[in-house]
Order: C-alpha cells, then sequence, then structure tokens
C-alpha cells in the first residue's frame, strides 16, 4: 500500500488532484497487488506545493520535481522499479504540460522495513498485510457467490 508524495513549487500542476489519482493508480498497477478495496482505499498520493523560492539546485534552478514512493520492504523487483520510476516521471510530466520535466524529475523508491508499516493503530508485517488481503478477497468472492 504505497505512499507517494511529489514535491514541486506552485503553479506546477493545474490539475493535483488528478495526478495524485494518476500516480497512485500507476504504482497499485505496476506492484501487481489485488484490486481490493484495501489496496484501493490505501495507495494514496500527497502533491505538495513548495512556495516559489523554496526549491533550488546549485545552479539556482527552481523547476524541478522531486516523487518520493514508499512501498513495504520488497514490493517491487528491478523490474517493477524501472517501470515506476519511467511511468511516474511521464505522469509528472504530462501533468505539468512540460515534456522536459522529464529531465527535472527526480523518483526515490523507499522501503518501509519489516513492520514499519502501520494503518488502523498497527505496525503490519508483509505477513500480516498478505493474511489481510487474502481474507478480503475470500469476503469478496464469498459475497459474489452468495449474490448470485
Amino acid at each position: 500500500m504505497p505512499m507517494i508524495d511529489v514535491y514541486a513549487t506552485e503553479g506546477t500542476f493545474s490539475d493535483r488532484h488528478t495526478l495524485a489519482v494518476d500516480l497512485a493508480t500507476a504504482v497499485m498497477r505496476i506492484e501487481e497487488v489485488p484490486n481490493i478495496p484495501m489496496f484501493r482505499k490505501n495507495t494514496a498520493a500527497f502533491v505538495h506545493d513548495l512556495p516559489i523560492g523554496s526549491l533550488s539546485n546549485v545552479d539556482g534552478d527552481s523547476d524541478r520535481v522531486r516523487v518520493q514512493v514508499l512501498t513495504n520492504s520488497g514490493a517491487l523487483d528491478r523490474e517493477k522499479q524501472l517501470a515506476v520510476v519511467r511511468e511516474l516521471t511521464d505522469i509528472v510530466a504530462a501533468a505539468a504540460g512540460d515534456p522536459t520535466l522529464v529531465d527535472r524529475t527526480w523518483v526515490l523508491l523507499t522501503e518501509a522495513p519489516e513492520g514499519g508499516w502501520g494503518i488502523n493503530g498497527h505496525a503490519n508485517t508483509n505477513a500480516e498485510l498478505v493474511t489481510s488481503a487474502r481474507a478480503q478477497i475470500a469476503e469478496l468472492s464469498a459475497s459474489t457467490t452468495t449474490d448470485a
């Protein structure tokens, strides 16, 4: 259940909500988790507008974007890492309406340590997340069967 944070100067994105939805959707799809409420409700992106003048590289340029993706440990193998970085970079540039932003977008992939991933007041291990997901899949399957 990734958390995605995007940092850019004010005015970089005209539709931050759609950007957040697109980023969260892309990571969930690339991670290949089941399309169940547990993951849909808890994979989220946060777009942070930084005041003009609060971002700079050594040369004084402030037209950079930083995207940080936090996942549970081991969620992304090398192929998925490459896919996340490529796709999120492209989504950011498209959302800004600036294809050259691809060259100025940093994507950082960070893993929470085992048990360092909490929701609902509980720090979950990967095994607990898998158990919860399987229980929700079984519950959804049972309700679909009884509804038919």
